[in-house]
């Protein structure tokens, strides 16, 4: 039977170490670091491969977000897996598809749609596995261990993306896009081969007791005609789908949750929509050759020290009430870039701004405290699966106001917007 990381005493503060102590959350932890840099480099490969062959931006560009767009689907059509099905052979299978996903695009040549349909099919079941994975993590950590736990995945996030970004250009360079690919594959392998070593076959979260699981998923007996098992199948997928659908309708129809989830993903699309604009802000700006990475590695920078410092230094209770201040503080630097600033003031202003995407880690009590218990992997592969739409979506809306009014007030815009969801949420946030 696995462990669970227990509250703290009371006067004693919840420390990262503390989460960390529990060994099945720092499985989690440590696959989440090695899945995001495989699926960072894999990514920036196939969108560099696609360029080569096709020298086309938008192909290039819809390499990069292809496996971002399909997730909403994905959670609305098959979410409810991630509360059915056992978690150990449904995060290998997971880290299985992402290995095979990449092993075949560096082993074989593609034609791009083809490439592109492959990356896609595997994102539309990514809400599963990550929804399954946040479950575990509510699982295994209790109280303020949940809080900060989450808050060391984001980190782990954002300083995987950041290091894959950093070297992946380099990378690529020294191997060919092919054994980039290639070494995805083996980071996704390794990763498959950890949680099914160590992580606890635990029961699906909706199993009922006595293994009648199968019989309510409508599995027909073996010794059953052909065309009687191929029905019962059929009529699983379809309860899925219907129990996946029906789900995603509870959790959006709740206002509460609905209001967590739009609290947590507004910001993120605003934000993700500024930062699609940077190349070419500092194209326009006329700014120093290779400025724009520098720019765009403010990011994941700013939101790593900023989690750091929120989660770390700050008790519970000031988590909570900075929601709204880190919130509003997420969009104000951003009004700033309208005034053509250099572009080392360009820089900390992008620092300063993404380490306001702390807010988020006050928000992870409440939001955790309002799900049903019987839908918490769907809820959790619905809130990321919402957020990387919104954050594919973004760039597209704050690039249209770039067409009218430049990169520099776009961008403002973005902030401006950043800021009044900060003001939406103090109307209702208690």
């Amino acid at each position: 039977m696995s462990t669970t990381a227990a509250p703290s005493p009371p006067g004693r503060r919840t420390t990262y170490r503390d989460v960390l102590g529990q060994p099945q959350f720092r499985l989690l932890f440590a696959t989440r670091i090695l899945g995001i840099s495989a699926e960072t480099l894999r990514i920036t490969t196939l969108s560099v491969l696609i360029f080569t062959a096709s020298h086309s931006p938008l192909l290039s560009a819809l390499a990069f977000g292809i496996g971002f767009l399909p997730q909403l689907p994905g959670s609305m059509l098959f979410g409810a897996l991630a509360d059915r099905l056992r978690p150990r052979p449904l995060l290998t299978t997971g880290f299985l598809l992402q290995c095979a996903a990449a092993a075949v695009l560096g082993a074989v040549r593609m034609p791009t749609a083809a490439a592109l349909g492959l990356v896609g099919a595997v994102a539309v079941l990514a809400p599963v596995f990550g929804g399954a994975t946040s479950r575990l993590a509510a699982d295994f950590l209790a109280g303020d261990a949940y809080v900060l736990g989450r808050s060391l995945l984001n980190m782990a996030s954002s300083g995987a993306q950041l290091a894959a970004l950093a070297v992946g250009g380099a990378m690529v360079a020294a191997l060919g896009t092919s054994q980039a690919l290639l070494l995805a594959a083996v980071l996704n392998a390794g990763c498959a081969t950890a949680v099914w070593l160590r992580l606890p076959d635990r029961p699906a979260p909706g199993s009922a007791p006595g293994g009648t699981q199968g019989d309510a998923q409508g599995s027909a007996p073996s010794s059953a005609p052909g065309s009687v098992q191929s029905g019962a199948q059929g009529r699983a997928r379809g309860a899925v789908m219907a129990a996946s659908w029906s789900g995603a309708g509870r959790l959006l129809r709740d206002r509460t949750v609905r209001r967590l989830y739009l609290a947590q993903w507004l910001p993120s699309g605003f934000m993700a929509g500024a930062e699609g604009l940077i190349v070419s802000y500092a194209g326009q700006r006329g700014f120093a050759a290779g400025t724009y990475g520098l720019l765009m590695a403010c990011g994941p920078t700013g939101m790593l020290l900023g989690d750091l410092v929120v989660g770390r230094m700050a008790r519970p209770a000031t988590r909570e009430a900075l929601v709204v201040p880190l919130a509003v503080w997420l969009g104000l630097p951003l009004l700033g870039l309208a005034a053509d600033p250099p572009a080392s003031v360009c820089a900390l202003l992008l620092l300063a701004s993404s380490a306001g995407f702390s807010y988020a880690i006050g928000l992870q009590r409440r939001f955790l405290e309002v799900l049903p218990a019987d839908n918490q992997g769907q809820a959790f592969g619905l809130l990321s699966s919402g957020m990387m739409t919104l954050q594919g979506i973004g760039p597209v809306l704050v690039g249209a106001v770039a067409g009218l009014a430049g990169t520099g007030p776009a961008m403002a815009v973005a902030g401006g917007a950043t800021v009044l969801t900060g003001g939406w949420m103090a109307s209702w946030l208690r």
